[in-house]
């Protein structure tokens, strides 16, 4: 069983954004998907408050839960912390798209930590940002409708001229829409899996200790 896991918040991502990641992250590493699971509860609600998550966490023992970044599944650090362990005792296998890792059972302490280490940081620097649209998010196109053709298109090698033909829309503006949202990047090679040690190490070396830049600089 394969579940994309989709919750929006106005800090980050929007649920469009999420759901185009994971589509291209299935699409590029061959992963079926079985269920699309958006959750519609507001970020400030704990665990135990959204029975139809923690219903889906029960029933689905062993299942593959494929989300864009840490952040949606909480973004408050002892929710996730219950998260975690609730996904790790009904042995899921996560795929943390953006961070190109998997977390499972056997996934070492301190790739766990530094997950959650992440989370904290991100959140902090989302605190000091200015209000207005998230970085990263885009606007509607009309080109959206045919996303999945498109993707499907490039994965086949077609030139955009070919793809703007099938499609019946101006080469040009089809163009500007490949390359704005990264589609090439998207359906070819960027969000496969990397070598397991060098992505959890990569995470690992994420984590920041308080006063850990203010001790390099006095050392120097």
């Amino acid at each position: 069983m394969v579940i994309a896991y989709i919750r929006a918040d106005k800090n980050f991502d929007s649920a469009y954004e999420q759901l185009k990641l994971i589509k291209s992250y299935s699409m590029a590493n061959g992963i079926n998907i079985d269920h699309k699971f958006i959750d519609y509860d507001v970020q400030l609600k704990d665990l135990e408050q959204r029975a139809e998550v923690t219903k889906l966490f029960r029933e689905n023992k062993g299942a593959t839960l494929l989300v864009s970044d840490v952040w949606v599944l909480s973004t408050d650090m002892n929710d996730l912390v219950q998260m975690f362990s609730c996904l790790l005792k009904n042995e899921y296998e996560v795929h943390f798209i953006k961070k190109s890792v998997v977390m499972t059972q056997k996934s070492s302490v301190m790739f766990v930590l530094g997950l959650l280490d992440s989370l904290r940081q991100l959140y902090q620097s989302s605190l000091q940002k200015s209000v207005g649209r998230p970085k990263g998010s885009k606007s509607s196109s009309k080109f959206d409708i045919y996303l999945e053709e498109i993707m499907n298109f490039i994965q086949e090698g077609k030139s955009v001229s070919e793809m703007a033909r099938l499609l019946g829309v101006s080469r040009s503006s089809l163009k500007d829409y490949i390359e704005s949202r990264e589609l090439k990047e998207l359906a070819l090679d960027s969000f496969l899996l990397q070598e397991s040690f060098e992505a959890e190490k990569s995470v690992i070396n994420t984590i920041k200790c308080p006063n850990e830049n203010l001790e390099g600089e006095i050392n120097e």
